[in-house]
């Protein structure tokens, strides 16, 4: 490769992407190393817009470790939209039904993109009037920085896909028109609060205890030993009596001993034991 050019094909075949693929994985979590074409694609506008080779690149970002960010905004994928997997957030409205009142409800979106997670997470509660809002705290985390940006901002474009399962009544409801598209109002925005975290090198335990957590298709572009790692980590996060939700394609290849799987009529999820919530 010539400065400033990229061959998919070469790089794909170039020896130096298998590595690259191995640092994303023990970066992350992220398996491309059975899909390295993918990675190639990728990673590679990245390279191209440096003029580098997958070889210097390799070198750069072990000399810039903030390359990370570039790179991780390059190789995840963000697409979700509002009230997503919808019959889950009826069962948690169901599940907040046993809430005794006392003490603050906390909620933990742990791969919130750019935000439509954890703000459908807040209206849903909201709609259901059993409590004020203000008795709830979203907390809402993601590793790509980019994306946790626009969630913080709470702006999406009009015709976005992300409003694809979210019925006018709501959107006129909960979004200030603004030029453009549609913002998030205030009261909203103030309960979700938005952190960069890393899923699979940090510790969920220097979090607070968390009644709910939800993290829906992250699991499935993990491999095995991966996926346990961070379902443990989830689990010592979760208070007695706690719940978690995960993608309808995504499973446990082996549950921790504290938790045990929930079937409900359209979805299921895992609780851990103890606890009255």
């Amino acid at each position: 490769m010539t400065k400033g050019s990229l061959d998919y094909v070469e790089l794909e075949h170039d020896s130096s992407l298998d590595r690259l693929a191995g640092l994303i994985h023990e970066h992350c979590g992220i398996d491309y190393k059975g899909n390295l074409h993918s990675l190639a694609v990728k990673a590679g506008a990245r390279m191209k817009e440096l003029g580098m080779t997958c070889r210097q690149y390799i070198e750069h970002l072990e000399q810039h470790p903030a390359e990370w960010d570039a790179l991780i905004e390059a190789v995840t994928i963000n697409e979700t939209y509002f009230f997503r997997e919808e019959q889950q957030l009826e069962e948690l409205v169901r599940l907040l039904q046993a809430y005794d009142g006392q003490g603050e409800i906390r909620i933990w979106s742990a791969a919130c993109s750019t935000g439509e997670e954890p703000y459908s997470l807040a209206m849903a509660i909201q709609e259901s009037g059993m409590f004020p809002l203000s008795k709830v705290r979203i907390y809402a985390s993601d590793i790509n920085r980019k994306v946790l940006r626009t969630a913080r901002h709470g702006f999406y474009p009009k015709h976005s896909m992300c409003f694809r399962r979210t019925p006018e009544w709501l959107r006129e409801k909960y979004f200030d028109a603004v030029q453009g598209g549609y913002r998030i109002q205030e009261h909203i925005r103030e309960r979700v609060q938005f952190f960069q975290f890393n899923l699979t090198r940090q510790a969920a335990g220097m979090l607070p205890e968390m009644d709910f957590i939800f993290c829906r298709n992250v699991l499935i572009y993990f491999d095995t030993p991966v996926v346990q790692k961070v379902i443990s980590n989830l689990a010592d996060c979760l208070s007695a009596g706690g719940y978690l939700f995960l993608g309808h394609a995504e499973t446990i290849p082996e549950l921790p001993p504290d938790l045990r799987m929930i079937n409900a009529a359209s979805t299921f999820y895992y609780r851990k034991e103890g606890g009255s919530i």
